[in-house]
């Protein structure tokens, strides 16, 4: 016992000193990011600063990207579309500024992390107002969407990213005992990405995040439909960077419309896009010309499962919010609703309470639950889906309220709506909507809604919800998605450590956690002599050149030595082997004796 006693001071020291050391906060330089151009009041003393009408269709696509606010049509200035001439020199200076970061440690990597981590957190209100103005989105909407989704990856990129971008050692097999296995993770170069508009910041954020720390460098096309605030956003990450010494030109945002994104594909070293299926299957066409790696990150119809032993209040609350998921800009929201017949009832009309009380309107002129639809026209695809609903049998079962929009707004807003008695036959329930649209459906059994859930095209995620959590599990476990929550909604996104993607028309590849950040990664599997210089590879005397008359028979004893199926199989079979290598070494020897 005597001699535990030390041991057991110095592990108890040592555990002291590390939670004294987390005490010890770092040393996170703050930055200064000029965003006098974008602030809302000095906008409005602009004389530019005038009602955008934009031109509807093809017709839009210019040598320049118009940026308006979706909820007052606010003028906001433009960017260039930039030309495939343009887009390789972005990918090529900031190839040449790759070769450089990826020398750099994971120390100074981290530091780039805390520092945007540190600016994030002190600018929320900034960031949030800017995606607001783009998209449409409320401050609510962008905080959930955006801060928390980012700063949860930060977090764990800084706790965990080094750990999983480190040599890992692997089983070297029965064959192979005499030398270790290991798997090295080493940058890919330029990282591209083709990125939507319904979260400007996380989506600039997200790729490049896992691009930067990997040692690559990143060329992020922005939305045509948030060039304005991802321009901005792009301010924070050179900023970032520059403090912590990185080579110019490492990350880049470029603006355009298809044109400049197919040259992306055509330059870098691997895409990531997330985007419509129409569009990804572009991207996969173009990027096989390169065959370059390519993650697609495409539409979805989430399905929300409520079985009758819900705790239904907090369950109503849930899905309200899920449907709503920014705005109604339902990207990673649930789009089809199935609800078990006993509460059917009770789940709408509890529903149908919660939208009628929420008020649509600019989300930054008064408080209102829900802001603007982004894209133009998307407000009328909208209500075509619910007119094809109605002419089916569907009904509406309630609808929110608009606020102060003014006469010349109406186009861009949407009230959310309660679709009942819908079914498979609809659009509704068969196409991505991406709008504020909530249809329900009844369901009798498990086995039923299973079927459901699985009757789709797309296979991002889903929810299920249970007073019973085996039940629930069972039924997500037999959901074909990529993501699944028990419980909860979206829960596995917050979950940084766990990659995110799907299957189907919602596309394939990962992004976010272990499996997205090695993605990132040109992976090797290396193999060397464990106990080198004393221990190496020799080939047996048997099937070295010219091969042995015996050399098919040691090959097949070695084979069984190996491989037996018993323990006692292999030790028959090691015997013999030994015994004809040993008459291989005395056959020369009575050849010379005679």
């Amino acid at each position: 016992m005597a001699f535990w006693w030390p041991l057991l001071v110095l592990a108890a020291a040592y555990a002291l000193c590390r939670v004294l050391l987390l005490l010890i906060p770092p040393t996170v330089p703050s930055m200064e990011v000029d965003a006098s151009d974008v602030l809302e009041e000095v906008n409005q003393n602009k004389e530019d600063s005038f009602i955008y009408i934009p031109r509807k269709g093809k017709a839009a696509q210019t040598d320049k990207v118009r940026c308006y606010e979706p909820a007052t049509m606010k003028y906001l200035g433009y960017f260039p579309a930039l030309t495939p001439d343009e887009v390789r020199e972005h990918v090529a200076q900031a190839s040449k500024a790759q070769k450089i970061w990826s020398k750099s440690s994971f120390k100074q990597r981290r530091q780039f992390l805390r520092i945007l981590l540190k600016y994030i957190l002190e600018h929320q209100d900034l960031i949030c107002e800017i995606s607001s103005r783009d998209t449409g989105k409320t401050m609510v909407d962008a905080s959930l969407g955006e801060i928390m989704t980012t700063c949860e990856k930060i977090t764990w990129l800084l706790d965990e990213g080094e750990k999983w971008l480190k040599p890992e050692y692997r089983a070297c097999g029965r064959s192979m005992l005499h030398k270790r296995a290991k798997v090295e993770f080493y940058p890919l170069g330029v990282i591209g990405a083709i990125v939507s508009w319904n979260y400007p910041f996380h989506n600039v954020f997200n790729p490049m995040l896992a691009a930067v720390f990997s040692g690559n460098a990143a060329v992020i096309k922005v939305s045509e439909h948030a060039s304005w605030s991802g321009c901005f956003y792009y301010r924070i990450i050179q900023a970032a960077l520059l403090a912590v010494g990185a080579p110019d030109n490492l990350v880049h945002i470029i603006t355009g419309f298809g044109e400049t994104g197919q040259a992306l594909v055509s330059s870098v070293d691997k895409i990531i896009f997330v985007g419509s299926p129409g569009v990804g299957r572009m991207i996969m066409q173009k990027a096989s010309e390169t065959l370059i790696p390519v993650t697609l990150e495409l539409g979805g119809k989430d399905a929300f499962i409520v079985c009758e032993d819900v705790d239904l209040p907090n369950v109503v609350q849930v899905a309200v919010r899920a449907a709503l998921q920014s705005s109604g800009q339902n990207c990673a929201g649930a789009e089809r609703f199935y609800v078990h017949k006993d509460i059917y009832p009770t789940f709408v009309s509890r529903v149908v309470k919660i939208i009628k009380s929420i008020s649509v309107g600019p989300p930054l002129s008064g408080r209102y639950d829900m802001g603007a639809i982004c894209m133009i026209e998307h407000s009328e695809r909208l209500q075509n889906l619910v007119n094809d609903a109605l002419d089916k049998g569907a009904e509406i079962a309630g609808r929110g309220s608009f606020g102060n929009l003014g006469e010349d707004a109406v186009d861009q807003f949407f009230p959310p709506t309660v679709l009942v008695n819908v079914d498979h036959t609809m659009k509704i329930m068969q196409e991505e909507a991406f709008g504020p649209i909530l249809p329900i459906m009844k369901f009798s059994s498990d086995e039923e809604v299973i079927q459901l859930a699985n009757d789709s095209k797309y296979g991002l995620g889903c929810a299920v919800f249970s007073g019973d959590q085996k039940r629930a599990i069972k039924i997500a476990s037999q959901l074909h998605c990529g993501v699944a929550a028990i419980n909860d909604f979206a829960s596995s996104y917050m979950c940084q450590s766990l990659p995110f993607g799907g299957v189907k028309d919602s596309g394939f590849g990962r992004f976010a956690g272990v499996e997205g950040l090695r993605a990132c990664c040109l992976v090797k599997a290396v193999v060397e002599d464990r106990w080198w210089p004393y221990v190496k590879t020799m080939i047996p005397k048997p099937i070295q050149y010219p091969v042995s008359e015996n050399g098919f028979a040691f090959q097949q004893l070695l084979v069984e030595t190996l491989y037996g199926i018993s323990v006692w199989d292999r030790l028959r079979s090691l015997v013999n082997l030994l015994k004809m290598i040993s008459e291989q070494k005395a056959t020369p020897t009575r050849k010379k004796s005679r």
